[in-house]
């Protein structure tokens, strides 16, 4: 079954998320010491079948490239190198470290587990591509702010019911 790769490619480590067969969920995967990524990528594409490779790209807030762009690009070019049937889509990654926390702690993990890089960066990877995912299949969701409960971290006056 194809499965589509996101990617969250840092210096030292990379988080990896997979899709579901349909291309309809993104879950986390693994983190993997970036040396290592594409050796980790072709075992993992021994076993099943990568359809698309999303990768995050760093640009700050102003839309301009971030510092660590150089590095990703380098990235770039060793995945087509290795992988050149494999189309790759760049995703935007701005905030996806923060939502990756807000989803961690809305999800009842401790601090000391929210402290783990690793978690952060296979949650930020399954964001990058479940944000691919919803907007190649036309499947947004309008969601109305005044709808989503506050976190439970930020809402320390909560009443007692």
């Amino acid at each position: 079954m194809d499965r589509m790769i996101g990617i969250d490619y840092g210096l030292k480590r990379t988080g990896l998320a997979a899709s579901d067969p349909l291309g309809i969920f993104a879950a986390a995967l693994d983190t993997v010491d970036s040396t290592k990524i594409i050796e980790y990528l072709e075992k993992y594409a021994s076993r099943e079948t990568i359809s698309r490779f999303v990768v995050g790209y760093p640009v700050n807030m102003d839309g301009s490239p971030s510092a660590s762009l150089p590095a990703v690009e380098a990235f770039l070019k060793q995945l087509q190198k290795a992988f050149p049937t494999v189309p790759v889509t760049l995703e935007d990654e701005r905030f996806t470290s923060v939502l990756a926390h807000r989803i961690m702690i809305d999800g009842g993990m401790k601090a000391s587990g929210r402290r783990d890089k690793k978690s952060v960066d296979k949650i930020s990877a399954a964001i990058i591509l479940q944000s691919y995912l919803d907007r190649s299949s036309g499947a947004g969701i309008a969601v109305d702010p005044d709808a989503v409960p506050p976190s439970r971290s930020r809402n320390k006056t909560r009443s007692k019911r």
